[in-house]
């Protein structure tokens, strides 16, 4: 799907009285509400770095962006709108955001330390060969997220830590990541 169809799935899901699991959980409910203002925030908010908008403009070959994502995800929240900025920058590129928790459940090529986590951005070149892959998260946010973890930190702190990180960083580890791993 194509960042349009997935923020309007996040209005199907907050607009139906009756949404679908997760989704009728609480917790996912509002965990989608919560990552669409964030969406919604970035979407207006964001500045890509010009080197890297030059790299993304200046790619020679063909390549195409899978972006394995949900609604739920805050991290996603946090990653996903500027990975689609980054792909739109390209006559290049060409993308598309899979559900993880959707058929055909690509996630399980692309485990991390054998989880499902998420985002994770594949990409491949014209013949479908997979260049390089990125995630779940900026190596920033991933050492606060073992941080928090080798404190024992409950789930809101945990929560409440990574979303200060995302906010101070402004997306400038996301971009300077995929930067390093575009040829």
């Amino acid at each position: 799907m194509q960042y349009n169809e997935y923020r309007d799935l996040f209005d199907n899901i907050l607009n139906n009285p009756q949404p679908p699991a997760p989704y009728n959980d609480a917790m996912y409910f509002d965990y989608t509400r919560l990552n669409q203002s964030r969406m919604n925030r970035w979407d207006k908010q964001m500045a890509l770095d010009p080197q890297l908008v030059e790299k993304l403009e200046g790619l020679e070959h063909p390549q195409h962006w899978i972006i394995i994502t949900e609604p739920w995800c805050g991290d996603a929240a946090h990653i996903v709108p500027f990975l689609v900025r980054m792909a739109t920058l390209s006559p290049k590129i060409t993308y598309d955001l899979v559900l993880r928790d959707t058929p055909p459940f690509l996630i399980e090529q692309y485990l991390t330390n054998g989880t499902k986590s998420i985002p994770k951005l594949i990409v491949r070149n014209a013949a479908g060969e997979d260049l390089f892959i990125w995630g779940p998260r900026p190596a920033g946010a991933q050492q606060v997220m073992e941080e928090m973890k080798a404190a024992q930190a409950d789930f809101d702190a945990t929560k409440i830590a990574l979303q200060n990180w995302y906010n101070a960083n402004k997306g400038q580890e996301v971009c300077a990541e995929i930067a390093a791993l575009l040829k």
